[in-house]
């Protein structure tokens, strides 16, 4: 890798992908549903799409390059070949499944059903998972959306905030979150992707993890600092 590396580019793509990934998505379990007075298709929609206009306010305030980063993310050079085979699926094409699947769950009115308790238990564990990523995401200016050694910005390795626990919090929020969302949404259904979704991130987990060791200068001391990628005793 040599610095030669260019920027992402932020431009009116970028914007547009931007605006379908954080306020058209989120509505996808209403329009699957078909019942525009679903209160839980709602309460998700409103809180991921809060969620998401509040963690990129905070990023472009506290780091602007990495608000750049991010959301040129599509444009960036130097991407892992098997992150580019990753990042579509876990990011687009099995969420979308879950939350169709969820949204037809509800239209079809799919049994089992969640129990109240657990649906309620559900949207905590979202909300934490969300400022748990946001958490990340302030602490860490390289949080890019695609794994790439960040030579043109500098990047080190990073042990600040929920770095200091886990190697990868950004993923962990992700996990729970996922499993979390089908819970809310009333659908077990729905629980079917979203595990494929967790079963590719832990992978991706892996290689980015081994990535760093190789290539970024520190990581591997920090790995012997803090010795846990996901869940601290576990892995």
């Amino acid at each position: 890798m040599t610095n030669t590396t260019k920027k992402p580019r932020l431009g009116a793509r970028e914007l547009i992908r931007a605006l379908a990934f954080f306020l058209i998505i989120p509505l996808v379990p209403l329009l699957a549903a078909g019942d525009s007075g679903w209160s839980r298709g709602w309460l998700y929609a409103l809180i991921t799409i809060g969620m998401s206009i509040l963690s990129r306010v905070l990023i472009f305030k506290k780091s602007p390059g990495l608000a750049r980063e991010r959301a040129g993310y599509a444009s960036a050079e130097g991407v892992k070949p098997w992150d580019k085979k990753l990042v579509p699926w876990i990011t687009i094409y099995i969420p979308l499944v879950t939350l169709i699947v969820a949204g037809l769950n509800e239209r079809f009115g799919w049994a089992p059903e969640v129990p109240l308790w657990l649906a309620w238990a559900s949207l905590v564990v979202i909300l934490l998972g969300y400022a748990f990523g946001i958490w990340a995401m302030l602490s860490n200016p390289f949080f890019s959306a695609v794994v790439r050694i960040q030579t043109d910005r500098g990047q080190v390795a990073v042990e600040a905030g929920p770095y200091h626990y886990v190697r990868h919090p950004g993923y962990v929020s992700g996990i729970f979150t996922w499993l979390a969302i089908p819970l809310l949404l009333d659908s077990f259904w729905a629980l079917i992707p979203a595990l494929a979704a967790c079963a590719l991130t832990i992978l991706r987990t892996k290689l980015e993890d081994q990535t760093l060791i190789e290539e970024l200068p520190g990581y591997k001391e920090y790995t012997q600092r803090t010795r846990y990628r996901l869940l601290p005793g576990v892995w």
